[in-house]
């Protein structure tokens, strides 16, 4: 009611001339549109277009008709997809793209008829005076575009691969690495849309995915192992050897070894076949550490070099593997062995002050004639090992130890021995002259007597010869069973030397005096057994009428011998020597058809 009031209030204001005008204006207007609406019913309105064309008067059917002339984007448009190294080409239909023409026939049949009847007015308006452009509608399906790349992901794919190295005989095989390519097919489809929209055609490359391998190309290290396989592996070493691996051998250990650090592979010779092949060298190899040889010059007081000091060694394993391993690696086939190294305590420039060796402290002959020269022989060897020695102060010498392996391959000769309570030929007849002598030097010369083991009857060998102190002095030794053993107690070094003068084994102890003083009593004989009648043994062997004394008799005893050694009022050793010796008789062979004496007691009896 009050808007009524007050249009009325109004309009009495107006000019009637100009209410009038607008009152036909209006009428005009109204006229216009219904006339319009009425003129292009079923039809776009004037100054509406589609996609550039102007689809005024025009019917829905033909409105898509002329769209579907004019938008052949997805028949005829451009889409150039690459990975980089190959192209595909296609039209944006086959990546899923296509015109919505119905709709934008809609959109245009709908301009000017939509909403209220102001907003038709405007449409139609501003497609009379500006026109109106309705928008273009694109369609993008994924899914095919999604399969369209599913062809080219398969096209694109490649597996990772790493570079591999062989032997193949002695030849080194390589296989270049591959780079892995994969299409990241949703990154892909991200690009498409921008492009689909302005209906360009588009140039595209593809996202991959690139997954390079830890070895692309081992060709250095195969040219390495080549190397290796050049030529045989020589291995060295000081006194010994050489060895050789050849080629096909050093084919079989050859190993490659992907470093995932560095990223490349190593080439080298497998480890434990290495181990393997060192490992029964080692034993030939090893050499103890020996001290320098030396005779006392009695005029110079000096030492005269007799043998150089030997430096001992082992064979080191480990660090000659990897000698092995760095010399192959740079085209060395000549490779020394690596060896831990022993000094000895006394090198060859040793001084007879530096050691304390000043004067004879011990001087003992023993003599041996009637030997064979079989017994001789082996009494020249079985002393020439102490010629020269040196024993560190404290220290306990093996005399089975100094001797090693008695046979026929260290140089010894058959001769008789006493062994299982017969005096047999063996090899060795002869050394326990050594070591009674031996024996004796260091019992004399006031020395600790660690082992020591009386011969199982009396020898007449060790009581001839001027001085000889008699039964109960001997001692016996069977490598490696039965040893003497005696200890240097003093503070000095002791140098032993030894010499054969004819039938005459001189032994000296050179050290300094330490004022030591030795008391020897005895020997003491008591039970002494009466040997037993000779015994006569036929010997095929032996001619008529030959009769040859193959044992020697000597009478049973147990004999004492004391030994006590003082330095001013201390005792150092007082020492109770034992000796069981069992009666021995003569025993003799004949050659068949001898005639033996009355009394003779034979072998028949």
């Amino acid at each position: 009611m009050e808007s009524r009031t007050h249009l009325k209030s109004i309009l009495p204001s107006l000019p009637i001339a100009l209410l009038s005008m607008l009152m036909a204006a209006g009428a005009v207007l109204v006229f216009f549109i219904l006339g319009t609406r009425v003129a292009y019913s079923g039809r776009a309105l004037p100054g509406v277009s589609a996609a550039g064309v102007s689809v005024g008067g025009l019917t829905e059917p033909e409105i898509e008709l002329a769209l579907g002339e004019i938008l052949s984007y997805p028949r005829t448009g451009t889409v150039l997809m690459t990975d980089g190294t190959r192209y595909w080409v296609a039209t944006p239909g086959e990546l899923g793209v296509a015109m919505d023409i119905p709709h934008m026939a809609d959109q245009a049949l709908a301009v000017g008829r939509e909403g209220g009847a102001l907003l038709q007015l405007t449409d139609l308006l501003n497609a009379w005076s500006s026109g109106v452009e309705v928008p273009t509608m694109v369609l993008f399906d994924q899914r095919a575009a999604a399969a369209y790349m599913n062809a080219l992901a398969a096209q694109i794919y490649r597996p990772q691969l790493e570079a591999t190295l062989g032997v193949d005989g002695v030849q080194v095989a390589m296989h270049p690495g591959q780079i892995g390519r994969q299409l990241e097919i949703e990154r892909s489809l991200e690009q498409l849309a921008p492009v689909f929209a302005s209906l360009h055609d588009a140039e595209l490359l593809l996202a991959v995915k690139e997954t390079p391998p830890m070895v692309l190309d081992a060709t250095e290290q195969g040219q390495i192992a080549a190397e290796m396989l050049r030529a045989p592996l020589t291995l060295t070493a000081e006194d010994a050897g050489p060895w050789t691996i050849n080629p096909q051998d050093l084919a079989e250990m050859l190993r490659f070894r992907l470093n995932e650090e560095q990223g490349q592979y190593e080439v080298g010779i497998d480890p434990f076949a290495l181990f393997a092949y060192l490992e029964p060298l080692a034993p030939e190899l090893e050499r103890k550490p020996e001290n320098a040889r030396f005779i006392f010059n009695d005029d110079t007081r000096e030492l005269d070099l007799m043998a150089e000091a030997v430096i001992g060694r082992k064979l080191d394993i480990p660090a000659s593997i990897e000698a092995i391993h760095q010399g192959l690696a740079t085209g060395e086939h000549e490779i020394p062995l690596v060896f831990e190294l022993e000094l000895p305590l006394v090198g060859s420039d040793a001084t007879a002050a530096e050691l304390g060796i000043t004067e004879a402290v011990s001087v003992v002959s023993s003599y041996f004639a009637g030997s064979s020269p079989e017994r001789i022989h082996n009494i020249v060897t079985a002393s020439a090992p102490f010629h020269g020695l040196l024993i560190a102060p404290g220290e306990t010498l093996s005399m089975a130890e100094v001797l090693g392996d008695i046979s026929l391959d260290t140089g010894y000769a058959e001769a008789l021995i006493i062994y299982g309570g017969r005096t047999i030929k063996g090899v060795g007849g002869g050394v326990c002259q050594v070591s009674t002598t031996l024996f004796r030097t260091a019992l004399f010369g006031g020395f600790g007597i660690v082992d020591r083991y009386p011969h199982a009857y009396r020898v007449g060998y060790y009581e001839q010869g001027p001085g000889s102190p008699g039964p109960g002095f001997d001692a016996t030794v069977y490598v490696p069973l039965v040893d003497f053993k005696f200890t240097n107690d003093t503070d000095h070094w002791l140098l032993s030397e030894t010499y054969i003068y004819g039938t005459q084994l001189l032994w000296k102890f050179y050290s300094t005096g330490d004022g030591r003083q030795v008391q020897i009593s005895g020997p003491q004989i008591s039970n002494k057994v009466d040997a037993p009648e000779p015994l006569y043994k036929v010997n095929p062997d032996l001619k008529e009428g030959k009769i040859k004394q193959v044992d020697f008799e000597a009478d049973g005893m147990d004999v004492i011998v004391t030994r006590t050694v003082t330095r001013g009022d201390d005792v150092l050793h007082r020492d109770t020597i034992k000796t069981h010796y069992l009666p021995w008789r003569a025993i003799y062979e004949y050659g068949p058809g001898t005639e033996l004496p009355d009394d003779a007691i034979t072998n028949e009896d």
